[in-house]
């Protein structure tokens, strides 16, 4: 699983020690949930990229969490694969904090599934 090779291979990709996640972790989550609803399409990286104005390079470090998407970015590859952008998003939280203390955290499947999702 990609999931486990790449946790693997990446000593800072834990928690820190206060429990918070840090953004590559967000990436990582974000990719598998675009991969996910990449293949749910049958699209390749190439096909999805060329629908949402995209190079095909940027998809695959999109995925593979190297990349963190902006929103505009978000909201194109949403488009392009018919999806909710909450699709693309799930299972990343944010929870506030007083001054810059919040943080991301990162679950398993939590919107309902729809017959038409990506999973």
């Amino acid at each position: 699983m990609v999931w486990q090779t790449m946790r693997c291979q990446r000593k800072d990709f834990y928690m820190s020690r206060d429990g918070r996640l840090r953004s590559e972790e967000v990436a990582v989550k974000f990719g598998r949930n675009l991969w996910r609803c990449r293949r749910r399409a049958s699209l390749s990286q190439e096909e999805l990229g060329a629908r949402a104005g995209l190079h095909r390079t940027e998809i695959g470090m999109l995925e593979h969490g190297t990349r963190l998407a902006r929103v505009d970015t978000l909201m194109k590859l949403a488009g392009s694969l018919s999806v909710s952008p909450m699709e693309l998003l799930e299972g990343i939280h944010w929870t506030p904090g007083p001054s810059s203390e919040g943080g991301f955290s990162i679950s398993e499947r939590t919107l309902p599934r729809r017959r038409d999702s990506c999973s």
